[in-house]
């Protein structure tokens, strides 16, 4: 409890609440796997295959080396559910970590939460149609979580219209009695590359969130910044660094790329979120990031 206390006291600006400490006590950011994902050619491969192996081994790495919530994304155009299905339980065979559920329709999500053994994450909820109206009423009342995407008939192309879905979302969460602390923000993360501020939308949209309240947790999809452009992880880590700085606090991204947690446990450090650069000195002792350690 001192040690929260003390994190609390010390935090900048007052955008972090100790509300962000994950349930495993080490890093500030919750994690969100993000390798299990049919987008990806080479997962689409392993599904259309059955590769059950293929899937099992991603879980575990994901969960060896740290992430909190595996995210399981079939992106297949017939058999959805029962492609969730399947999948979740090889992620289950081989690992406790929570589920996070992710597919665009509510209706999937909501019918694939009894296939989890304990309560996980809802990736996603908008103002879009009647997502919110599908999703909320099936986590009421229990520990699940959820992403929250800031769109609702299209994206918003301003922070002004951002804030206003976040907004109508909160009304919405409240009137089915859902904290703030179980909702994980997504601001939109996009390409770099077509914007004209830099990030400087997103980064007024996170700074907003978190001072409405504090509690909230603000999520994206690092690797979104990124798309179309040459050397992609050095734009993900300046990505990552800045959206922590503004208060990001829970990130979908691929928790083996050792420069990434690495560059997350450095920015924890000097935003004064780990006393002393403890978690950063055990992290770095236990191989999590650095040189590749051999015998």
């Amino acid at each position: 409890m001192c040690k929260i206390l003390l994190l609390f006291y010390f935090l900048p600006y007052g955008i972090i609440s100790v509300n962000i400490l994950n349930i495993k006590g080490l890093l500030i950011m919750i994690i969100i796997g993000e390798k299990i994902n049919g987008s990806i050619p080479s997962v689409a491969k392993a599904i259309a295959e059955r590769n059950e192996d293929w899937i099992r081994n991603l879980a575990k790495i994901q969960t060896e080396a740290g992430a909190d919530f595996i995210d399981v994304c079939a992106s297949v155009k017939d058999g959805e559910l029962e492609t969730l299905h399947w999948l979740i339980d090889l992620v289950q065979e081989v690992t406790d970590t929570p589920i996070c559920i992710d597919s665009p329709d509510p209706q999937v999500c909501v019918s694939a939460m009894p296939f989890c053994k304990k309560p996980g994450l809802i990736n996603s909820v908008s103002m879009e149609g009647n997502k919110a109206d599908v999703i909320f009423p099936a986590i009421a009342g229990t520990t699940w979580q959820c992403v929250a995407l800031l769109c609702a008939k299209g994206i918003p192309q301003s922070a002004e219209d951002r804030l206003n879905v976040f907004d109508q979302l909160m009304v919405k969460a409240k009137e089915y009695n859902i904290a703030p602390s179980r909702l994980h923000i997504d601001p939109l993360v996009e390409m770099l590359c077509t914007s004209e501020d830099g990030i400087s939308m997103v980064v007024e949209v996170i700074q907003a969130v978190k001072e409405k309240f504090p509690s909230i947790h603000v999520t994206g999809a690092v690797s979104n910044i990124s798309f179309n452009l040459p050397v992609r992880k050095l734009l993900n880590q300046a990505f990552l660094v800045l959206a922590m700085n503004a208060g990001m606090d829970s990130a979908v991204l691929d928790p083996t790329n050792r420069d990434m947690m690495g560059m997350m446990y450095a920015t924890e450090a000097m935003l004064g979120l780990d006393d002393y650069c403890m978690e950063y000195i055990g992290a770095y002792r236990e191989g999590k990031f650095g040189p590749v350690k051999t015998n």
